[in-house]
């Protein structure tokens, strides 16, 4: 069966979209660009297989269809930009292969002005083809909630932003098959900074609400009860709660580098969000203090290591430093995750709790990192000695709050 679409990327962004285009009766091609973290369950596979999904190993297959969108990862480098080497893989591999007509849209988080000034010159150079003449060029920025059941790509609207009107036009007749609505950007940098003002819209706001966390402690107040009356406000407001620092695939983007000019707010949240770590580990030392026990030789349990509930993905999670300065305090650290059978911290496997209330009941200290489903707070916050709750999930009383 030929294939309508092919996606450059199998990771958290194209995977969701491959099994959404696949669910919508339209037959993919994924490709992989790396050593990509998304992971389809047996089932899940099969479904897509039996629905029209084919995996590609061969680049020209790249050439066989109508759309490409690239969805790979665009990690940060080592210059604390983003790293674009592996949609100039996804690029060059496309390139020799680009056939006219095509239509290529680019989903990967990139800053504004990299679809025109980095993609299309590769594409041209390799396909000897233009874009907005011989093929369209189109960017839209990912839309992806993890494990959401609220959210889906069908009710979620897609940004679109092309090269030329006709660019945006093909792409937004692409995504109409997989969106109940489509919105169109004036081009291709609006598009890129749709992406930008999203991602850092989420980080800010959660500087903000760790911010205050830290400061309703030091005043005896409840934050949580603040934010609970604070979202009743049916205007002007949208609430973000504290957690113990941020993880997952959208990183803060200042802009710093490229764009010469930084966005000093993003610039500070991310400082004040990187620091949460080191505030749990501070808080988790006081109240062993305050109960007469040291960190050194305290027996520690993590709840929830990954990076967002509900899914198995470690992708920046805030965990593996809070493992890290426990350890160096000299701590014994164990940890319980129901989506996590082995976890690595410096290389070395941490001790998994297989039986979740006899380590809750033996650990000197249980701090609560992510509020998994299957965790009832109720009764594990009865067997445990001493709980840190990060998250505002244990009932009131219950546990040591944030």
């Amino acid at each position: 069966m030929p294939a309508d679409l092919a996606v450059i990327g199998l990771g958290p962004l194209g995977l969701p979209l491959a099994q959404a285009a696949v669910a919508a009766g339209m037959p993919t091609l994924g490709y992989r660009t790396g050593d990509e973290s998304g992971s389809l369950s047996p089932a899940e596979l099969r479904r897509m297989l039996s629905g029209g999904f084919r995996p590609a190993t061969n680049p020209a297959e790249l050439g066989r269809v109508r759309t490409v969108v690239i969805c790979a990862p665009t990690p940060r480098g080592t210059d604390g930009g983003l790293d674009l080497s592996q949609v100039e893989t996804a690029a060059r591999a496309l390139a020799e292969h680009l056939r006219p007509h095509t239509t290529v849209i680019l989903e990967s988080p990139v800053h504004p002005g990299t679809t025109e000034e980095f993609l299309r010159p590769l594409l041209e150079q390799g396909s000897g083809l233009r874009a907005g003449r011989d093929f369209h060029l189109a960017y839209s920025p990912s839309r992806v909630d993890p494990g959401s059941r609220d959210f889906t790509p069908a009710n979620t609207p897609k940004v679109i932003g092309g090269l030329t009107p006709a660019c945006t036009e093909s792409a937004a007749a692409f995504y109409g098959r997989l969106t109940d609505k489509v919105v169109r950007a004036r081009g291709l940098r609006e598009a890129e900074t749709v992406q930008l003002l999203e991602t850092n819209y989420r980080h800010v706001n959660i500087a903000l609400v760790n911010e205050m966390a830290v400061l309703c402690h030091d005043l005896g107040v409840d934050l949580w009860d603040v934010v609970r009356c604070a979202e009743t406000k049916p205007f002007g407001f949208h609430a973000f709660r504290p957690g113990p620092g941020v993880g997952g695939h959208g990183l803060p983007q200042d802009l710093t580098g490229p764009a010469g000019r930084g966005l000093r707010m993003v610039e500070l949240a991310e400082r004040v969000n990187s620091r949460m770590p080191r505030y749990v580990i501070q808080r988790a030392a006081t109240l062993l203090n305050e109960h007469g026990k040291s960190a050194r030789g305290a027996q520690v349990l993590l709840l929830g290591v990954t990076y967002k509930p509900d899914l198995a993905d470690l992708q920046g999670t805030p965990a593996e430093e809070i493992a890290v300065r426990l350890m160096g305090l000299g701590a014994s650290v164990s940890y319980h995750d129901p989506h996590v059978p082995a976890w690595n911290v410096l290389d070395r496997p941490v001790p998994r709790a297989d039986a979740l209330y006899e380590a809750v009941a033996d650990a000197d200290l249980t701090i609560l990192l992510q509020h998994h489903r299957t965790y009832d707070l109720q009764g594990l916050s009865v067997k445990a000695q001493l709980l840190l709750d990060t998250r505002g999930a244990a009932p009131l009383g219950a546990a040591h709050r944030l």
